[in-house]
């Protein structure tokens, strides 16, 4: 049986990107129960890939119930939707047969991650009060994607003089806005920088000088996204909610690996068990952004534990 259900999480403060606001993380719980063992997986439908609530309790209410992960992979897109019901069936074999899913995946135990703190898009003034508060945190993700970024890339950097600094533009710059703005990311410190150009505009990047780093993140959602990337970035961040689940996931990151692309592992807002299966993806990954629970006033039964930005392994009665 599977069960499909919305749930949403209170925000501890307004988290703002260059395409808006909220104060809710709002998701599709799925738990897939089959001889007495349960399993469970969470997704976050995107507004900017076409998703909803409803369109995912949708496409997920037309699956068989007694369905394979294998049999999975094709019956729903890349997306929302089928990264629940993958990461479900994951927890549900692993409940089912004593194991942890690391083990079913062939992988080794995970251990400690350490993940950027994002700081949402505000006035430099607010940006520099938070980077102030998050100082004490080794690497911070500062949200951007305006026309007059500087202002509170330099706050950020007055804030937390210590910390690397990965910058998301979230599609919201210009070729031109890029170029002027590239070397001087590189002068504050800046260590990547996340989707400046929208995706399916992005083919300036190829003929572009890149002092630093540049990393696909809407520009890439599963294996089929790697061939349009090549000579226009040098990483990619990989979400859960993208690749459709930890099956394609998995599969994505060894392909990149081989063709040379840096690794991010990268969540939407959500909560521990969004992010649990994506601390086994995040081993050895160059860049970890896992801090959908840190940005939460609540979160699930058994949450993921972290000491400041040391992520620990899922707890077996979350995930996995």
């Amino acid at each position: 049986m599977i069960t499909a259900t919305t749930a949403r999480f209170r925000l501890a403060q307004v988290f703002t990107i260059s395409r808006g606001s909220k104060t809710e993380a709002q998701v599709v719980t799925v738990q897939v129960t089959r001889g007495g063992a349960t399993g469970q997986g969470e997704c976050v439908p995107y507004a900017r890939y076409g998703e909803s609530l409803d369109s995912v309790l949708a496409e997920i209410a037309g699956l068989p119930p007694g369905i394979t992960r294998a049999a999975l992979q094709t019956a729903l897109p890349a997306g929302a939707a089928r990264n629940a019901v993958d990461c479900a069936l994951w927890d549900l074999e692993a409940k089912a047969s004593g194991r942890r899913a690391w083990e079913l995946a062939g992988l080794p135990a995970p251990a400690l991650v350490t993940t950027a703190f994002t700081l949402s898009l505000a006035e430099p003034a607010a940006m520099e009060a938070a980077a102030r508060a998050a100082s004490d945190r080794p690497v911070l993700k500062i949200k951007l994607g305006t026309a007059d970024d500087m202002p509170r890339l330099e706050a950020v950097r007055r804030g937390a003089p210590a910390a690397r600094l990965i910058i998301d533009a979230n599609e919201g710059w210009t070729p031109e806005v890029y170029q002027d703005l590239a070397p001087r990311l590189v002068e504050m410190g800046v260590v990547l920088v996340e989707q400046p150009l929208p995706a399916g505009q992005d083919e300036a990047l190829a003929e572009m000088a890149r002092p630093l780093p540049v990393c696909a993140d809407e520009s890439c959602h599963d294996r089929e996204s790697l061939a349009a990337l090549r000579s226009r970035y040098d990483v990619i961040n990989i979400k859960l909610d993208k690749t459709g689940g930890l099956t394609e996931a998995l599969a994505l990151r060894a392909a990149a690996q081989a063709q040379g692309f840096g690794i991010m592992v990268g969540c939407m807002v959500g909560s521990s068990l969004a992010m649990a299966p994506a601390v086994l993806l995040a081993q050895g990954a160059a860049y970890v952004d896992l801090d959908g629970p840190l940005l939460l006033a609540e979160d699930r039964p058994h949450p993921l534990h972290y000491d400041l930005s040391q992520l620990h392994p899922p707890e077996r009665q979350l995930w996995g």
